[in-house]
Parts: C-alpha cells; sequence; structure tokens
C-alpha cells in the first residue's frame, strides 16, 4: 500500500513546510500545529482532548490515553519552534464536562507548557467555556496582525482568515494507490487546520462543505505523511 514516506536524506528536512498566506509567511508542522514565525504563535486546532472518557460514558470503549498521547504531540511542536504563544482554535475539550475528566497529571502537563508563554484558548461548538482550572485566557475569536482566528470558518469567501472545526483530510491516489491523510487546506487567503487531536477524524476535501470556502479552484493542499508535509497536485485528490 502506498505511503507518504520521505525520500530526503535526513528525516527531519521534511518535518515543516513554508507557505505564504495574505503576505505573512507561516510554517506547517507535521504535527498539523501551524507556526507564525513573525508573531512567535503556534496555532493548533480541534484538541478533542477527552474524547475517549466522553465514548467510555456512552459504553463505546476507546483506549483512555488521547489526551496525554495529544499533550505529548503539542509538547513537541512546542519544543520544535519556541513558541511565545500558543492558540488553540477551538474544541480543545470534547465535551463541557471534559475538564472534570482530565488526570491530575495531564493537567500538570498542560500548566508546563503554560509556563513563561501566552496561552490562549479560542472556544468552539463542543467547548463554549474553559474552566479556569485550565489555564491560559479564554475567547470567541482573535485578531491578530490583521488575521482573523476562529473556530468556525466564515460563511462564503473571505480572506485572511485561519479556522478549524472541519477536520480536513485528503484522500490522494498515487501509482494505483490510494491513502487517507489529514491535511492543511487553503487557497492563498484562507486556512483550514487539520484536526491535531489523537481520536478526531477528517472531512474530504473534496466534500460540498467546502465549496461555499473555496470552491473548487486554487485549493492548496498539505498532507501530513508518515515522516514530513507533502503539498499535493488537486488532479491527485479523490473523493470518497
Amino acid at each position: 500500500m502506498l505511503s507518504l514516506a520521505s525520500d530526503r536524506f535526513d528525516p527531519r528536512d521534511g518535518a515543516t513546510h513554508g507557505f505564504a498566506m495574505c503576505g505573512k509567511d507561516f510554517v506547517a508542522d507535521t504535527s498539523g500545529a501551524l507556526f507564525w514565525p513573525a508573531e512567535s504563535a503556534l496555532l493548533v486546532a480541534d484538541l478533542h482532548l477527552e474524547k475517549g472518557s466522553a465514548h467510555a460514558a456512552r459504553g463505546r470503549m476507546l483506549p483512555p490515553y488521547d489526551t496525554r498521547a495529544t499533550l505529548m504531540k503539542l509538547a513537541e511542536a512546542i519544543d520544535r519552534h519556541q513558541p511565545k504563544t500558543v492558540i488553540a482554535l477551538g474544541d480543545s475539550l470534547h465535551d463541557s464536562r471534559a475538564a472534570d475528566r482530565i488526570a491530575d497529571d495531564d493537567v500538570r502537563i498542560l500548566a508546563m507548557m503554560q509556563e513563561g508563554r501566552r496561552w490562549i484558548w479560542v472556544t468552539g461548538n463542543h467547548d463554549p467555556h474553559i474552566a479556569p482550572s485550565l489555564g491560559g485566557t479564554v475567547c470567541d475569536h482573535l485578531v491578530l496582525a490583521g488575521i482573523s482566528l476562529r473556530h468556525i470558518p466564515s460563511d462564503a469567501h473571505v480572506s485572511h482568515e485561519i479556522a478549524g472545526h472541519y477536520h480536513p483530510a485528503a484522500r490522494v491516489s498515487l501509482y494505483g494507490h490510494t491513502i487517507r491523510r489529514p491535511c492543511f487546506l487553503g487557497n492563498g487567503r484562507r486556512l483550514v487546520m487539520p484536526a491535531f487531536g489523537a481520536f478526531t477524524g477528517g472531512l474530504n476535501v473534496l466534500d460540498s462543505t467546502f465549496d461555499p470556502l473555496f470552491g473548487r479552484d486554487g485549493l492548496n493542499v498539505i498532507v501530513l505523511g508518515q515522516e514530513g508535509l507533502y503539498p499535493i497536485a488537486t488532479r491527485l485528490l479523490r473523493p470518497e
């Protein structure tokens, strides 16, 4: 089966991929995070912490380690980029009771990541409220250096916006094989982030949900591969 594996001599060369949007430079990270060098800000979307425990409460058993795995991945991205600010673009918690279920050790890990830096929770449809015990500051949206940062993308074709919510994923066909991976989805004017959480699914970028945001022309798709990030030509994309 096809896998997006790096041919680079040093696998670390593919851990990030730089691109420009609205005249500003960004760095996509293989974790699904986005680094904004000029603002020293690291952006993540859709952590969905405690999704496993939420499903367990409904009788659907999932491994109870999603929060720790997501926080460890985030800690690695923070170590790579050393941001002064971390901005979580909504649905950081899977539901309104998630903060009550987070293990004390995971709360301490979160506090260590927040130490010495600004931490902003943008609220989402899953987490309209963030418990004070999780630290940081809370807002429903944020405008930074002219870029609107929110959870749910604005309706219609707008520019200067970074959002989450839709969990974009690319189904890619190459050499007779097909794979499906999370991705960054943009058009040079706006960007939808991949879901960062361990148990999050994905919505195909060719789904009609994205038509009001981007149409079908001029899409920039950066796929999260096994060993790096890969810009993918739209002709290689396949519907479900």
